[in-house]
């Protein structure tokens, strides 16, 4: 079989590979759908993760497949089950840094535990849907940190896979003066269709201007006008995104970091000084995996909205260029008999 491999920086290739021998404690499932992510572009740039002389990477994170095999020592789980893999508790690390990648067709579950590493997809889910559930808890992580509920004036920055989740569990949650900042109108309309009340595209509109307009005004710590917004989340990683959240903020406002970012970035700690405005970041999903599930029979359908590109894992090469491009949203890769 094939999988997808960083070799070095710019260097993405599929490889011949063995499954390794399954242990009494693994399982082997076939792959359905896998997702690339922005962190799998982002570890191309880089020439892998970790970055190691004469090393590889093996790539893919964000993948649901069914049961091919079970190991003797493994409860819970059997042949033929649709399982979602959450790679940040398996213990090689699966598509970032370990020897198992998620753009293979049978991919090994070391130490697999129903629950913890692999969750069962709800009946009535496709694959597809099912393999958003990684992007969708690092959104919702995101959103988690924001302390985001009904009622308040909160801002996207991005509007990319991570951002679009923020819209979808923002507008779930209640959030009705919500704000999505993107460059691309593609982006921006998939936002308004998820539940963002207002888009701001700041290559031809004055964001703050467009921000004051949309939230009306509050003031910081010494009655400076600012806009009344409770809340900036960062799913987009330019340089200027906290700054300017920053210059804007009201007293009290939380700033949450979700983004890459690959250097320094200066912030003007005048304007924080007199906003008290709280600066977090967000990684990953420690808890939100569970809850992403369990909402998925009910989203279904903006879930699946939210996949822009569908190829089959011969063309993965291809939806890596594609999504690098700001018409790209989700860019799922299937495979055989998904």
């Amino acid at each position: 079989m094939k999988l997808l491999t960083i070799h070095g920086v710019g260097d993405v290739r599929l490889d011949d590979y063995v499954l390794p021998e399954a242990g009494p404690k693994d399982v082997v499932l076939k792959m359905k759908a896998c997702g690339i992510c922005g962190s799998d572009l982002s570890y191309i740039k880089w020439g892998g993760m970790p970055v190691e002389p004469g090393g590889t990477t093996a790539l893919g994170h964000e993948g649901a497949g069914e049961v091919l095999s079970v190991g003797r020592e493994v409860t819970g789980l059997s042949v033929g089950d649709a399982v979602i893999v959450n790679p940040m508790a398996t213990p090689s690390n699966v598509g970032s840094g370990g020897p198992e990648g998620a753009f293979v067709d049978q991919l090994l579950i070391r130490e697999a535990e129903k629950g913890t590493n692999l969750l069962p997809i709800p009946e009535g889910v496709p694959y597809d849907v099912a393999a958003m559930c990684e992007p969708l808890a690092v959104a919702l992580h995101g959103v988690n940190r924001a302390q985001a509920k009904a009622g308040q004036k909160i801002v996207v920055f991005g509007c990319g896979p991570i951002g679009l989740g923020m819209v979808l569990w923002l507008a779930d949650r209640g959030v009705e003066e919500l704000i999505a900042v993107d460059l691309s109108d593609e982006r921006l309309d998939r936002a308004r269709a998820l539940g963002a009340k207002y888009t701001i595209n700041p290559a031809r509109e004055d964001l703050r201007a467009k921000v004051m307009e949309y939230h009306g005004q509050g003031a910081d710590m010494i009655g400076r006008p600012k806009a009344d917004t409770d809340a900036w989340l960062d799913a987009a990683g330019a340089p200027q995104v906290i700054p300017e959240a920053i210059s804007m903020s009201k007293a009290h406002a939380r700033i949450v970091m979700t983004a890459v970012y690959h250097g320094d970035v200066a912030v003007p700690l005048g304007e924080m000084l007199t906003s008290e405005v709280e600066i977090t970041s967000a990684i990953g999903y420690p808890t939100e995996m569970p809850d992403v599930v369990a909402a998925m029979t009910r989203l279904k359908d903006k879930i699946a909205s939210m996949i822009s590109h569908r190829l089959p894992f011969e063309s993965v090469l291809d939806g890596l260029k594609i999504a690098g491009t700001p018409q790209s949203a989700k860019v799922m890769i299937q495979f055989e008999d998904s």
